[in-house]
């Protein structure tokens, strides 16, 4: 039923009662089927041009062994990360500019992929560990990184601004600790390590990416169900805990989530850049609220990763460029924009 142009769902007397707004819903409805487009794009675009019917025999394991490879193997696990890890930094963003009631409070900025990208770095150059022992050290490094962020920003409270200040100044401390560490490595090592600072999806496969495909919707799950307390965080702890909630429990929950979709992510690809601040952003733009839209920030942010990754692909020729330089000439642009916003307001 459309009332005042919100869909009403479920029942008033059932389980299931709420409403949601038309707009958002035609605009996940648009950025789903632009997702479907890039997804064939995706898996049909390459040295080996592919059409629809061969994409949908190869997926369905009719086509030729070596098509069925080359989609199946190749270049499906590099588009499904793309979306997976694109919707991940989108939360996640979502979830630190709320809590800092900032568009500038992004994982990028107050030093969380960094610190993650630090335990990488000690994992692969000293340890020389790989798989779910990166994944296991890009969560400790986030997670030591936001400690320390949150125990010099607390002062009787969070302010978004003392964040963003103390965490830009905490990430510049890591970049530097991750270039002694680079330098210091074997060049083997260091190489990977250099490559893997980028952001990258090059040569990605079903076991890379299979910490990432496991943590990250367990992640995005915990996230909307927790999406009432964070909109109301967003509001301001005095009114959320007018409102029963129970704020410093919320926020340290959720920031674990957020940290650990960072992380994640950061162990499969690399510390992509900027998707996690221009995609929430984005998506309140689309939907047209004043109050947060995780779906739809979602879905952008895997939108986003994915155009980049084929634009990282495709758009030089036969030079493929890591899809981290491609966010990061992009996001840039987008940075200075919102530097440039904020200041005026």
């Amino acid at each position: 039923m459309l009332i005042n142009k919100h869909v009403h769902i479920g029942s008033p007397t059932g389980m299931f009662n709420g409403k949601l707004p038309v707009r958002m819903l035609w605009v996940n409805a648009a950025l789903l089927a632009a997702l479907a487009i890039l997804l064939f794009l995706a898996l049909s675009s390459g040295s080996l041009p592919l059409t629809l019917n061969e994409v949908g025999r190869a997926l369905s394991g009719e086509g030729k062994p070596g098509t069925v490879i080359v989609v199946t193997q190749w270049r499906l696990p590099r588009a499904v990360i793309a979306l997976f890890a694109g919707a991940g930094l989108a939360i996640s963003g979502a979830i630190f500019q709320s809590i800092s009631r900032n568009p500038l409070g992004s994982p990028d900025l107050v030093g969380f992929n960094t610190g993650a990208y630090t335990g990488v770095l000690i994992v692969m150059t000293l340890l020389h560990g790989s798989g779910y022992q990166i994944a296991s050290g890009a969560l400790m490094g986030g997670v030591l990184t936001a400690l320390v962020v949150y125990l010099l920003t607390w002062r009787n409270g969070i302010s978004g601004f003392r964040l963003i200040v103390i965490g830009i100044a905490v990430s510049a401390m890591l970049s530097a600790l991750n270039t002694l560490l680079i330098i210091s490595a074997s060049l083997e090592s260091a190489m990977s390590a250099a490559l893997w600072g980028v952001g990258s999806l090059n040569g990605m496969t079903w076991l890379k990416a299979q910490p990432a495909l496991l943590i990250i919707p367990l992640c995005i799950l915990a996230t909307l169900a927790a999406g009432k307390n964070l909109t109301l965080l967003e509001m301001g702890d005095e009114h959320a805990h007018s409102l029963g909630i129970h704020t410093e429990y919320s926020r340290l929950w959720l920031i674990f989530i957020g940290i650990l979709l960072v992380a994640v992510t950061t162990a499969s690809c690399g510390p992509v850049a900027f998707i996690a601040l221009a995609a929430p952003q984005i998506a309140r733009r689309l939907v047209g609220r004043s109050h947060l839209a995780l779906t739809s920030a979602a879905l952008t942010g895997a939108f986003l990763l994915l155009s980049a990754d084929l634009i990282a692909q495709h758009a030089f020729g036969r030079i493929q460029l890591p899809v981290g330089a491609v966010t990061t000439s992009i996001g840039g642009i987008y940075l200075i924009y919102l530097l440039i916003r904020e200041s005026r307001r």
